[in-house]
């Protein structure tokens, strides 16, 4: 089980799962100061069951997920995860918003953030997202669009 929920972050991290490739967009990021954000959003109904079900995920079509790693800068690696406090919104286009809850999935290598909330097909969201690493006197905001499509 163990092994599982680590190849599950670190796919669920880069975006490399194929069922993810269908669905989502490439694995988006920002850097800011010491920091980097990898995020994505798409529909549950993309993980596989295994994923779905180690980190009680409902799998659906109606159902989307936002995905959030924060890395630390290290000179001659990919980044540190760290800790990191996340609070967001998801807005559609008819001004509807919606609270995102985030909570933590990892180890002490691997650390993501994720929030589930239901979508509907061809709904268009814009997502507010702020990021505060523990470690940090300041916040990253994250500003992105997902277009999702349930059917």
């Amino acid at each position: 089980m163990q092994h599982i929920k680590r190849w599950a972050l670190g796919i669920m991290m880069c975006g490399f799962m194929p069922g993810f490739m269908a669905v989502a967009e490439a694995e988006q990021a920002k850097s800011q100061g010491d920091y980097t954000v990898h995020y994505s959003a798409f529909t549950t109904d993309t993980l596989p069951q295994s994923v779905a079900r180690a980190y009680q995920i409902q799998r659906s079509q109606s159902r989307a997920l936002v995905n959030i790693s924060v890395l630390k800068k290290v000179m001659g690696t990919t980044g540190q995860p760290v800790a990191a406090n996340i609070s967001g919104t998801a807005t559609n286009l008819n001004a509807q918003l919606r609270r995102l809850e985030f909570r933590e999935l990892g180890e002490a290598e691997a650390r993501y953030y994720i929030a589930e909330f239901p979508v509907k097909n061809d709904e268009v969201l814009n997502f507010s997202i702020t990021i505060k690493p523990e470690e940090s006197d300041e916040s990253i905001s994250l500003e992105f669009q997902q277009h999702f499509y349930t059917q």
